[in-house]
């Protein structure tokens, strides 16, 4: 029971201002990003307030995704039916 007291213990700490900062750098990685993104999201020693976010950006990233397939989807096909030799 010691073992699990203090997992949560370190999941509930609060993170640094060094440790943000690591943080967006390393977001700014391409490919690194997304692959930390799921390590913190559903990782079991990540600390409860930077898994939160992290889980949040993921869900931002998919609305936003969705958004924009929508929205580029009737543009593309107004382009390919306005210049069909440009494309």
């Amino acid at each position: 029971m010691e073992y699990q007291d203090r997992i949560i213990d370190k999941n509930q700490s609060i993170v640094s201002v060094g440790n943000w900062i690591l943080t967006m750098v390393i977001l700014c990685i391409p490919i690194v990003n997304i692959i930390m993104l799921f390590v913190w999201a559903f990782g079991h020693n990540t600390p409860v307030g930077k898994s939160n976010y992290v889980k949040a950006m993921l869900i931002l990233w998919v609305i936003l995704l969705l958004i924009s397939l929508i929205f580029w989807g009737p543009i593309s096909r107004y382009m390919y039916a306005t210049y069909p030799g440009m494309i």
